[in-house]
């Protein structure tokens, strides 16, 4: 047997899919986790790709900002009881604080910069697993930036002042009025963490994903039954809309329900007092990406579907 009754769960947590369907995924593609999700997806049994990132990890982002600078990190604790105690938070406070200080987003770098009291931002991580009794990890970072304009945080769930469950950074090149950039770009950071984007624009997208939704769009317009000119329009046409609705700037605007990302930003340009271009934006979930490991669950999943 090729997988493990962890690899059911972790296919079920990430797709949404009833267990047994989850169990024939594996067996048709010999464990293949990815083969198995693109399997699922493609027989309609799947959520959408977004389920992948479900929060998996406790933990904090945090976001910090100056000048036309920002920065968003992630630090993973085992528990949300961790993420909660002072301690922790100062941590991903004053770390965070030190990225904005980096020339690059190197996680490696950031940890051996210097922390605010003495050491370095590794030492203290290792003296706080020691002293809280919970492994935590300096997962990622990144940086935006602009020359001219504002960059604005914003976090949701909250657990502290720019700590929270999901950081989102925005940054608006403009010379207009920058109280009005800072308005527009909360919108836009709220739109962020709800609409979830995988990229700024279409030509951004990672071109391994575009790949797999067009093998899986494939699929379905080959299980269609309909002239190979007409299935070769259902899969340009079904990895457009991929595209369309997982591009920022061609999403369309959580606030009206209507205009795509992109009008929004040009006609702000009447309040501003001059053009605005959306330059970049980051958003971290807690956790997306990571799998915890649930013993209890797995065993359940065991028992159920007759796996050893």
């Amino acid at each position: 047997m090729a997988y493990t009754a962890t690899d059911v769960k972790n296919l079920r947590e990430r797709t949404g899919a009833g267990m047994m369907d989850c169990k024939k995924a594996l067996d048709e593609s010999g464990g293949d986790m990815e083969a198995a999700v693109d399997s699922l997806r493609a027989k309609g049994l799947a959520a959408a790709a977004k389920k992948s990132s479900r929060t998996a990890a406790e933990g904090l982002v945090g976001v910090a900002v100056e000048g036309t600078k920002g920065v968003a990190v992630e630090v993973n604790s085992e528990t949300d009881f961790v993420a909660k105690n002072d301690q922790f938070q100062d941590f991903v406070r004053k770390t965070t604080e030190v990225a904005l200080k980096a020339s690059s987003d190197d996680v490696e770098a950031l940890k051996g910069a210097a922390y605010p009291g003495g050491g370095t931002v590794a030492d203290t991580l290792t003296n706080n697993v020691a002293t809280i009794g919970e492994n935590q990890q300096l997962r990622r970072m990144k940086t935006v930036s602009v020359g001219d304009g504002v960059v604005v945080p914003y976090v949701h769930n909250a657990a502290a002042p720019n700590l929270g469950k999901i950081g989102v950074l925005v940054a608006l090149e403009s010379t207009g009025d920058k109280a009005a950039l800072e308005a527009l770009g909360k919108q836009l950071a709220m739109h962020i963490a709800a609409a979830f984007p995988l990229a700024l624009n279409a030509d951004d997208l990672d071109a391994e994903m575009l790949d797999r939704e067009r093998k899986i769009a494939a699929e379905k317009a080959a299980e269609s039954g309909k002239p190979a000119e007409v299935q070769a329009k259902m899969v340009d046409g079904a990895v457009a809309k991929f595209a369309k609705e997982n591009a920022l700037l061609s999403q369309v605007f959580v606030m009206d329900n209507k205009t795509p990302v992109a009008q929004v930003v040009a006609a702000a340009a009447k309040d501003v007092g001059a053009p605005v271009a959306l330059k970049d934006y980051v958003r971290f979930q807690l956790g997306e990406g990571i799998e915890k490991e649930e013993s209890d669950f797995a065993a359940e999943v065991a028992a159920a579907a007759g796996l050893s």
